[in-house]
Protein backbone atom coordinates (compact mmCIF):
# COMPACT_ATOMS: atom_id res chain seq x y z
CA UNK A 1 0.00 0.00 0.00
CA UNK A 2 1.07 3.74 -1.04
CA UNK A 3 0.02 6.19 1.10
CA UNK A 4 0.58 10.21 0.32
CA UNK A 5 0.19 11.90 3.75
CA UNK A 6 0.07 15.82 3.70
CA UNK A 7 0.30 18.38 6.52
CA UNK A 8 3.08 15.73 8.17
CA UNK A 9 4.16 18.34 10.61
CA UNK A 10 0.50 19.30 11.82
CA UNK A 11 -0.21 18.06 15.12
CA UNK A 12 -2.36 15.25 13.43
CA UNK A 13 0.61 14.95 10.61
CA UNK A 14 2.83 14.18 13.08
CA UNK A 15 1.62 11.85 14.58
CA UNK A 16 0.00 10.01 11.68
CA UNK A 17 3.94 9.54 9.85
CA UNK A 18 4.18 7.10 13.16
CA UNK A 19 0.90 5.42 13.06
CA UNK A 20 0.50 4.94 8.97
CA UNK A 21 4.08 3.98 8.52
CA UNK A 22 3.67 0.31 9.23
CA UNK A 23 1.06 0.47 6.46
CA UNK A 24 2.96 0.00 3.90
CA UNK A 25 5.47 3.14 1.59
CA UNK A 26 4.66 6.69 2.76
CA UNK A 27 5.47 9.63 1.41
CA UNK A 28 4.99 12.65 4.21
CA UNK A 29 4.87 16.49 2.81
CA UNK A 30 4.83 19.43 4.33
CA UNK A 31 3.51 23.03 2.55
CA UNK A 32 6.94 23.31 1.20
CA UNK A 33 7.29 19.17 -0.15
CA UNK A 34 10.54 17.93 -2.12
CA UNK A 35 11.65 16.42 -4.94
CA UNK A 36 9.57 18.37 -7.18
CA UNK A 37 6.56 17.79 -5.20
CA UNK A 38 4.21 19.85 -3.17
CA UNK A 39 1.84 19.74 -0.06
CA UNK A 40 0.90 23.16 -0.52
CA UNK A 41 -2.84 23.18 -0.51
CA UNK A 42 -3.14 26.75 -1.83
CA UNK A 43 -1.73 25.48 -5.18
CA UNK A 44 -4.04 23.55 -6.63
CA UNK A 45 -1.96 22.47 -9.71
CA UNK A 46 0.95 21.47 -8.50
CA UNK A 47 -1.47 19.32 -5.66
CA UNK A 48 -3.08 17.59 -8.40
CA UNK A 49 0.32 16.74 -9.73
CA UNK A 50 1.92 15.56 -7.03
CA UNK A 51 -1.46 13.30 -6.51
CA UNK A 52 -0.60 11.92 -10.20
CA UNK A 53 3.01 11.65 -9.73
CA UNK A 54 2.90 9.52 -6.71
CA UNK A 55 0.08 7.21 -7.25
CA UNK A 56 -0.72 6.71 -4.17
CA UNK A 57 -3.62 3.98 -2.60
CA UNK A 58 -4.50 6.22 -0.23
CA UNK A 59 -4.00 9.93 -0.01
CA UNK A 60 -4.44 11.26 4.09
CA UNK A 61 -4.38 15.24 3.88
CA UNK A 62 -3.90 16.70 7.28
CA UNK A 63 -3.38 19.88 6.26
CA UNK A 64 -5.85 22.77 6.80
CA UNK A 65 -6.39 26.66 7.05
CA UNK A 66 -6.67 26.61 10.89
CA UNK A 67 -6.26 30.10 11.94
CA UNK A 68 -9.97 30.54 13.21
CA UNK A 69 -9.53 34.33 13.99
CA UNK A 70 -7.86 35.00 10.54
CA UNK A 71 -10.19 33.43 8.53
CA UNK A 72 -12.61 35.96 9.12
CA UNK A 73 -10.59 38.59 7.25
CA UNK A 74 -8.23 35.92 5.03
CA UNK A 75 -11.21 34.74 3.27
CA UNK A 76 -9.76 33.81 0.33
CA UNK A 77 -6.89 31.61 1.71
CA UNK A 78 -9.02 29.35 3.64
CA UNK A 79 -11.52 28.86 1.09
CA UNK A 80 -8.79 28.37 -1.05
CA UNK A 81 -7.14 25.77 1.68
CA UNK A 82 -10.17 24.43 3.05
CA UNK A 83 -12.95 24.80 0.42
CA UNK A 84 -11.04 24.12 -3.28
CA UNK A 85 -8.26 21.77 -2.27
CA UNK A 86 -10.26 19.03 -0.85
CA UNK A 87 -12.41 18.73 -4.32
CA UNK A 88 -9.06 18.56 -6.09
CA UNK A 89 -8.02 15.83 -4.20
CA UNK A 90 -11.06 13.78 -4.25
CA UNK A 91 -10.98 14.19 -8.26
CA UNK A 92 -7.34 13.01 -8.09
CA UNK A 93 -8.28 9.95 -6.13
CA UNK A 94 -11.45 9.51 -7.88
CA UNK A 95 -9.29 8.66 -10.66
CA UNK A 96 -6.94 6.77 -9.17
CA UNK A 97 -9.45 4.70 -7.53
CA UNK A 98 -7.45 5.58 -4.35
CA UNK A 99 -9.16 6.29 -0.65
CA UNK A 100 -8.99 9.92 0.31
CA UNK A 101 -9.26 10.56 3.82
CA UNK A 102 -10.07 13.79 5.44
CA UNK A 103 -10.26 15.49 8.36
CA UNK A 104 -13.24 18.29 9.28
CA UNK A 105 -14.32 20.04 12.49
CA UNK A 106 -17.10 20.21 15.36
CA UNK A 107 -16.88 23.85 13.52
CA UNK A 108 -19.60 22.77 11.04
CA UNK A 109 -22.28 22.98 13.79
CA UNK A 110 -23.83 25.79 15.21
CA UNK A 111 -23.08 24.77 18.50
CA UNK A 112 -26.94 25.42 20.23
CA UNK A 113 -27.82 22.96 22.46
CA UNK A 114 -27.19 19.92 24.73
CA UNK A 115 -27.09 16.74 23.20
CA UNK A 116 -24.15 15.47 20.84
CA UNK A 117 -24.12 16.17 17.10
CA UNK A 118 -24.46 13.12 15.18
CA UNK A 119 -23.38 13.28 11.77
CA UNK A 120 -26.67 13.75 9.98
CA UNK A 121 -27.28 16.75 12.33
CA UNK A 122 -27.89 20.08 10.12
CA UNK A 123 -25.00 21.91 9.42
CA UNK A 124 -24.57 25.54 10.30
CA UNK A 125 -20.97 26.69 10.86
CA UNK A 126 -20.98 30.38 12.68
CA UNK A 127 -17.82 31.86 10.81
CA UNK A 128 -15.42 31.35 7.69
CA UNK A 129 -13.33 28.49 8.90
CA UNK A 130 -16.50 26.33 10.06
CA UNK A 131 -18.06 27.15 6.28
CA UNK A 132 -14.75 26.82 4.54
CA UNK A 133 -14.33 22.92 6.21
CA UNK A 134 -17.82 21.86 5.40
CA UNK A 135 -17.43 23.18 1.86
CA UNK A 136 -14.37 21.22 2.04
CA UNK A 137 -16.84 17.90 3.15
CA UNK A 138 -19.22 18.96 0.41
CA UNK A 139 -16.84 19.41 -2.38
CA UNK A 140 -15.20 15.16 -1.45
CA UNK A 141 -18.78 14.15 -1.51
CA UNK A 142 -20.14 15.87 -4.80
CA UNK A 143 -17.49 13.36 -6.80
CA UNK A 144 -18.15 10.18 -4.98
CA UNK A 145 -14.83 9.12 -4.68
CA UNK A 146 -14.13 6.64 -2.13
CA UNK A 147 -14.27 8.81 1.18
CA UNK A 148 -13.63 8.90 4.54
CA UNK A 149 -14.10 12.23 6.28
CA UNK A 150 -13.61 12.66 10.12
CA UNK A 151 -15.22 15.49 12.01
CA UNK A 152 -12.31 15.97 15.31
CA UNK A 153 -12.53 18.50 18.16
CA UNK A 154 -10.53 20.15 20.58
CA UNK A 155 -7.42 18.62 19.17
CA UNK A 156 -4.39 18.98 20.79
CA UNK A 157 -0.66 16.89 20.99
CA UNK A 158 2.61 17.48 23.34
CA UNK A 159 3.81 18.65 20.45
CA UNK A 160 4.06 22.09 20.08
CA UNK A 161 1.31 24.44 21.79
CA UNK A 162 -1.71 23.71 23.21
CA UNK A 163 -3.94 24.72 25.83
CA UNK A 164 -2.68 22.37 28.57
CA UNK A 165 0.54 24.47 28.03
CA UNK A 166 -1.00 27.92 28.27
CA UNK A 167 -2.71 26.98 30.95
CA UNK A 168 0.39 26.01 33.14
CA UNK A 169 2.28 28.81 31.98
CA UNK A 170 -0.19 31.75 32.59
CA UNK A 171 -0.84 29.58 36.05
CA UNK A 172 3.07 30.36 36.88
CA UNK A 173 3.36 33.87 35.73
CA UNK A 174 -0.07 35.16 37.14
CA UNK A 175 -2.19 35.94 40.68
CA UNK A 176 -5.13 34.58 39.06
CA UNK A 177 -6.62 33.03 35.36
CA UNK A 178 -9.81 33.03 34.38
CA UNK A 179 -11.25 30.30 32.03
CA UNK A 180 -14.64 29.85 29.78
CA UNK A 181 -17.31 27.46 31.52
CA UNK A 182 -19.78 27.82 28.71
CA UNK A 183 -18.09 25.77 25.84
CA UNK A 184 -18.49 22.05 26.14
CA UNK A 185 -16.25 19.44 24.21
CA UNK A 186 -14.45 16.57 24.23
CA UNK A 187 -10.11 17.28 24.28
CA UNK A 188 -9.36 14.64 22.18
CA UNK A 189 -5.58 13.74 21.07
CA UNK A 190 -3.36 13.85 18.11
CA UNK A 191 -2.02 10.24 18.45
CA UNK A 192 -5.53 8.94 19.30
CA UNK A 193 -6.98 10.64 15.75
CA UNK A 194 -3.65 9.13 13.96
CA UNK A 195 -4.21 5.32 15.22
CA UNK A 196 -7.50 4.84 14.42
CA UNK A 197 -6.96 6.73 11.14
CA UNK A 198 -4.47 3.81 10.29
CA UNK A 199 -6.67 1.00 11.60
CA UNK A 200 -9.67 2.55 9.55
CA UNK A 201 -7.49 2.52 6.81
CA UNK A 202 -5.86 -1.06 7.60
CA UNK A 203 -9.73 -2.27 7.39
CA UNK A 204 -10.95 0.20 4.54
CA UNK A 205 -11.08 -3.17 2.40
CA UNK A 206 -12.59 -5.46 4.00
CA UNK A 207 -15.35 -2.65 5.48
CA UNK A 208 -16.82 -1.46 2.03
CA UNK A 209 -19.61 0.49 3.46
CA UNK A 210 -17.58 2.21 5.91
CA UNK A 211 -17.48 5.07 3.57
CA UNK A 212 -18.72 8.84 4.48
CA UNK A 213 -18.58 11.38 7.32
CA UNK A 214 -17.83 10.30 11.17
CA UNK A 215 -17.74 11.64 14.14
CA UNK A 216 -14.20 11.20 15.69
CA UNK A 217 -13.08 12.51 19.19
CA UNK A 218 -12.31 11.18 23.05
CA UNK A 219 -15.41 10.05 24.79
CA UNK A 220 -17.07 12.19 27.42
CA UNK A 221 -16.98 16.12 27.31
CA UNK A 222 -15.74 19.00 30.01
CA UNK A 223 -15.64 23.04 29.34
CA UNK A 224 -12.34 24.64 29.12
CA UNK A 225 -12.89 25.49 32.56
CA UNK A 226 -12.81 22.15 33.79
CA UNK A 227 -10.35 20.97 31.28
CA UNK A 228 -7.87 23.68 33.02
CA UNK A 229 -8.86 22.14 36.43
CA UNK A 230 -7.79 18.91 35.76
CA UNK A 231 -4.57 20.64 34.30
CA UNK A 232 -3.30 21.98 37.40
CA UNK A 233 -4.40 19.90 39.44
CA UNK A 234 -2.57 16.94 38.10
CA UNK A 235 -0.05 19.65 37.50
CA UNK A 236 -0.16 20.22 41.27
CA UNK A 237 0.20 16.62 41.83
CA UNK A 238 3.19 16.62 40.17
CA UNK A 239 4.89 18.90 42.51
CA UNK A 240 4.89 22.21 39.85
CA UNK A 241 4.38 25.17 41.73
CA UNK A 242 1.84 27.33 40.47
CA UNK A 243 0.82 30.83 41.52
CA UNK A 244 -3.02 29.55 40.88
CA UNK A 245 -4.54 26.46 42.55
CA UNK A 246 -7.38 24.69 40.07
CA UNK A 247 -9.61 25.75 42.85
CA UNK A 248 -8.76 29.58 42.02
CA UNK A 249 -9.74 29.44 38.83
CA UNK A 250 -12.49 31.65 38.08
CA UNK A 251 -15.27 30.58 35.19
CA UNK A 252 -16.28 33.01 32.88
CA UNK A 253 -19.01 33.02 29.72
CA UNK A 254 -17.78 33.31 26.18
CA UNK A 255 -19.33 36.90 26.01
CA UNK A 256 -16.61 38.12 28.20
CA UNK A 257 -13.50 36.55 25.79
CA UNK A 258 -14.42 38.60 22.85
CA UNK A 259 -12.92 36.66 19.85
CA UNK A 260 -13.09 37.94 15.84
CA UNK A 261 -14.90 34.38 15.51
CA UNK A 262 -17.76 32.70 17.06
CA UNK A 263 -17.30 29.25 18.74
CA UNK A 264 -19.26 27.00 18.84
CA UNK A 265 -20.83 26.98 22.63
CA UNK A 266 -21.72 22.83 22.18
CA UNK A 267 -18.88 20.74 20.33
CA UNK A 268 -20.57 17.23 21.58
CA UNK A 269 -19.76 14.67 18.59
CA UNK A 270 -21.78 11.73 18.80
CA UNK A 271 -19.39 8.98 18.05
CA UNK A 272 -21.77 6.02 17.65
CA UNK A 273 -21.42 5.53 14.00
CA UNK A 274 -17.66 5.48 14.03
CA UNK A 275 -17.48 2.99 16.72
CA UNK A 276 -19.88 0.51 15.13
CA UNK A 277 -18.30 1.17 11.84
CA UNK A 278 -14.17 0.52 12.85
CA UNK A 279 -15.02 -1.56 16.73
CA UNK A 280 -12.92 0.76 18.26
CA UNK A 281 -13.53 2.37 21.92
CA UNK A 282 -12.70 5.89 22.07
CA UNK A 283 -10.99 6.07 25.42
CA UNK A 284 -12.23 8.76 27.86
CA UNK A 285 -10.52 12.77 27.42
CA UNK A 286 -9.03 12.44 30.46
CA UNK A 287 -6.68 9.51 29.79
CA UNK A 288 -5.11 11.39 26.67
CA UNK A 289 -4.80 14.18 28.64
CA UNK A 290 -2.87 13.06 31.54
CA UNK A 291 -0.68 10.78 29.22
CA UNK A 292 0.06 14.00 27.67
CA UNK A 293 0.59 16.08 30.64
CA UNK A 294 2.96 13.14 31.67
CA UNK A 295 4.77 14.01 28.69
CA UNK A 296 5.65 17.63 29.19
CA UNK A 297 5.61 17.77 32.56
CA UNK A 298 8.62 15.09 32.77
CA UNK A 299 10.65 17.67 30.03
Amino acid sequence: MKILLLGKNGQVGWELQRALAPLGELIALDRLGSNGMTGDLADAEGLARTVRATAPDVIVNAAAYTAVDKAESDIATAEAINAFAPGVLANEAKALGALLVHYSTDYVFAGDGQNAWREDDVTGPLGVYGRTKLEGEQAIARTGCRSLVFRTSWVYASRGGNFAKTILRLASERDSLSVIEDQIGAPTGADLIADVTAHAIARSGDSVGARGVYHLAASGHTSWYAYAQFVLASAARAGVELKVAPEALSPIPSSVYKTAARRPANSRLDTTKFRDAFGLVLPPWQTGVARMLTEILDR
